[in-house]
């Protein structure tokens, strides 16, 4: 607890209590009670997930909605609790089947897509991006690990590697945040807004990683509503996607020490339509 008290102090911040929230992989979460105020404090011990503090500056100077920062160092953010906002509360996992919500979303996320390209075309050189980890390199590594050497589609996929990372390089670049679940949102109690919070992932690529990561929790009805709000994707970064995303959340599933069950969908996919999708890509390349 010392950390978080001396960020306080950095911060300037005389507090009565504080609760830790959650303490994983180098990033603790508190809830500070300070006079008769709330915050919530998000602290980064892990060097490389502080990115979420310029994040944070990043959106707000576009324009892009997020929770209020009270202040930050260059360690630490201090953040409005929202668990405390008379205007607004944190996602539930009934938002998933909701349309009114769905819409809301998508509002959130098209300015995000439509403000992150003239940003990302400046200043994106060093920003995070999933695309990097699709890599050849990469595919031994999931071959290896999920005993999948001998199936066809890595062959297939291998010989298209170089025109598929030409396409990578091509497509419009934006900024995408990555990392859509209803644990990450906040909608207004009136449901008339919502948005994304938690920016660790967010970062550089093509938008409709988010869109299909955003269908992918929705049901089918929200869905649609997200899509009738947000409007049309370039069929393109699709095809793309349907190849590259494999690939970048197999390996990303690898890193864990227990191979998590969300993906092996994707390790059956591999023996089923893994191949057309890439035979599909190629013939648009």
């Amino acid at each position: 607890m010392d950390y978080l008290h001396q960020e306080l102090e950095k911060l300037n911040i005389t507090w009565q209590n504080v609760t830790v929230l959650q303490d994983k992989d180098g990033v603790t979460v508190a809830r500070v009670a300070s006079g008769g105020e709330s915050y919530v404090l998000k602290c980064f011990q892990n060097v490389e997930f502080r990115r979420e503090i310029q994040n944070y500056q990043i959106l707000s100077s576009l324009g892009v909605p997020t929770i209020g920062v009270i202040a930050s160092t260059d360690a630490a953010l201090l953040l409005e609790d929202i668990d405390r906002s008379p205007s607004y509360r944190l996602g539930l996992a009934e938002d998933l089947s909701s349309p009114e919500v769905a819409r809301r979303i998508a509002v959130w996320y098209q300015k995000l897509h439509s403000l992150g390209e003239t940003y990302v075309l400046h200043h994106g050189e060093n920003l995070y991006d999933e695309a990097d980890f699709f890599t050849i390199e990469n595919m031994a590594l999931i071959q290896e690990k999920t005993g999948t050497q001998t199936m066809p589609a890595w062959a297939q996929l291998e010989a298209q590697y170089e025109e598929i990372l030409s396409l990578l390089h091509r497509v419009k670049q934006t900024l995408t945040y990555n990392d859509f679940y209803y644990t990450n949102m906040v909608v207004a109690k009136d449901k008339s807004s919502a948005l994304m919070f938690d920016y660790n992932l967010l970062g550089k690529g093509y938008a409709y990683t988010d869109v299909r990561n955003v269908l992918s929790s929705l049901s089918e009805e929200a869905g649609k509503a997200f899509l009738n709000e947000y409007g049309t994707f370039d069929p393109i970064e699709k095809a793309l996607d349907d190849v590259v995303s494999v690939v970048v959340t197999l390996y990303l599933a690898c890193q864990r020490d227990e191979f998590p069950w969300w993906a092996q969908a994707l390790l059956d996919e591999l023996d089923t339509t893994f191949i057309e999708k890439i035979e599909y890509l190629r013939r648009l390349l």
